[in-house]
């Protein structure tokens, strides 16, 4: 025990001095910066019906080689872009989803053979493509998300678990490390023009779950990697004033600090370019402000729903930099105690009283800032307006999940969960019907599990057990209609595929499918059920 403790010591001291002391090395290069003008008129042309097609694309030749021959060539047409392109790059394949299930056998069953459709294996990838390997296996979340997307993998893992795959969730868990330890962060996802974000930080969980029971031990065991990427978050913290903000930390009015979500660049999103382009000559904003809050919209996962607008109608109003949201800071608060044992037992004591003081100063924050006791929710803050933004949403129960709220907290959260959230097939996103696919009438898997594992940890075991029940519900019908498992869901109408978004609704689906495979090992007579009265908690 005693060589161990100091193995982790070593460790943590090790990345301590690499923070301080080490530059980063620069990240390649995204598509868009490599391409120039010739990305620019494919994704204006629009030649593909999915704009991360040609971001996805594997080119042939060098770059510059190819930038050369365009430059000659000059295609003037939309045919002859399209030929061009496909001259000098291999195209992603047709997306494919898994097929549906030939026959109905029970959903967990089916899940299970989902899995290795859904897996993946990197270690290498083609030169100048956007693809970034990875030295394990992981698992996709299916559809058109071809590559390994940080968020949506935590869910995964939950299902993973339950179909006795603990191998593919240490494999991701050490895959995320890698990305840790080789860019500094963990990315949206596993493509160079996602490096510029990340998503949620939910490494800190999936190392609990990767632990077999013991979570301070794989806190230990990841340490320098889960303080590599707290000191990505709050990059810009120290010395800042009040009222100011760098990028993904926010100074309030009496100094404390809070995180939102940013993008280090602030052009066009290279997988969606002509829309973002579009909504920027809608906005009555600059450009480049417009397009910074669409790929910080992205990194909060939410991409996109009315949280993140000034007028939740209108998606031009984005001001996703101005907000601190709820679920980012919960998560944030998670990790600090995630460190904070890792030290412990790693036998840091000074570690472990900054982490103590970084955690209990994070929860007096939330509890100024993002309480509302007279609403009985905790909601989002506009800090360039000093201003709560009171419409409340699913990240309302983020708090629950990390266990920062107080008991009479929580039940306030219950009570306003069930009066405000809780529909017939689950927990609805938003109760705002805006088009957008993070509003209503969709529920999405991630907001399931948060509500049921936030309300089962204050001992709201009935609510939880509604939402899990009619969330299966829920699922069950759209599978037995179609064989399928989808990104989203309907829960208003019900036993129907959620809408709206960027893009159609994707088959697979990881983070459903994680989701599904869990809440039916909690709930195993619920998951039996299919009439909605058979659901009262």
């Amino acid at each position: 025990m005693r060589s161990e403790r100091r193995r982790y010591v070593v460790a943590a001291a090790l990345v301590g001095w690499s923070l301080a002391g080490a530059a980063a090395a620069p990240l390649p290069e995204s598509p868009q910066s490599v391409f120039k003008d010739l990305f620019v008129a494919v994704q204006t042309a629009q030649i593909y019906a999915d704009g991360k097609t040609f971001p996805d694309a594997v080119p042939k030749a060098a770059p510059a080689e190819i930038l050369a021959r365009y430059h000659a060539e000059r295609p003037a047409s939309a045919e002859a872009l399209k030929a061009f392109v496909a001259a000098h790059f291999t195209l992603p394949t047709d997306v494919t989803a898994p097929p549906a299930a030939a026959s109905i056998v029970p959903i967990d069953k089916h899940i299970d053979q989902l899995w290795p459709q859904l897996t993946r294996s990197t270690p290498s990838a083609p030169p100048y493509g956007s693809l970034l390997p990875l030295p394990r296996p992981y698992v996709v979340p299916g559809g058109r998300f071809r590559e390994v997307y940080y968020w949506d993998s935590y869910f995964t893992m939950l299902g993973l678990l339950e179909s006795g795959r603990s191998d593919l969730v240490e494999d991701m868990v050490r895959d995320f490390a890698h990305f840790i330890d080789t860019y500094g962060h963990i990315p949206n996802g596993a493509r160079t023009y996602y490096l510029s974000r990340s998503q949620p930080p939910f490494f800190f969980e999936m190392v609990a779950l990767a632990s077999g029971g013991d979570p301070s031990a794989g806190f230990a065991r990841y340490l320098p990697q889960l303080r590599r990427e707290y000191a990505f978050w709050m990059q810009g913290e120290s010395g800042l004033a009040a009222g100011g903000a760098h990028q993904r930390v926010v100074a309030l009015p009496d100094g404390s600090i809070l995180n939102r979500y940013w993008d280090d660049r602030d052009t066009p999103r290279d997988e969606s370019y002509a829309e973002d382009v579009k909504l920027a000559r809608a906005s009555q904003r600059p450009a480049n402000t417009v397009y910074r809050d669409i790929r910080a919209a992205a990194e909060s996962g939410w991409d996109f729903g009315s949280r993140w607008f000034a007028d939740p109608a209108d998606r031009s109003t984005i001001d996703t930099t101005e907000v601190v949201p709820i679920d980012l800071n919960s998560l944030m608060y998670g990790l600090e105690n995630a460190i904070r044992a890792g030290c412990e037992r790693a036998a840091d004591a000074a570690c472990v009283r900054d982490f103590t003081r970084r955690a209990a100063a994070r929860r007096s924050a939330v509890d100024r800032y993002l309480w509302n006791p007279a609403q009985r929710a905790y909601f989002d803050y506009r800090w360039t307006r000093r201003a709560a933004i009171t419409r409340i949403s699913a990240a309302t129960l983020y708090p629950l999940f990390v266990a920062i709220a107080a008991d009479a907290q929580a039940t306030a959260v219950s009570a306003t969960v069930r009066e405000s959230l809780l529909e017939a097939g689950g927990i609805v996103t938003t109760p705002l019907e805006t088009g957008q696919q993070w509003d209503a009438p969709n529920g999405w898997a991630p907001v399931q599990w948060i509500a049921v594992e936030g309300l089962r940890r204050y001992h709201q075991d009935r609510l939880a057990e509604t939402i899990a029940c009619r969330w299966m519900r829920n699922v069950n019908a759209v599978y037995e209609d179609s064989g399928k498992l989808v990104e989203k869901y309907d829960v208003i109408r019900t036993n129907r595929k959620g809408g709206g978004g960027e893009y159609p609704t994707q088959d697979g689906f990881g983070w459903t499918n994680g989701v599904m495979r869990k809440l039916e090992a909690l709930y195993p007579a619920e998951a039996t059920y299919r009439q909605a009265e058979q659901c009262t908690g």
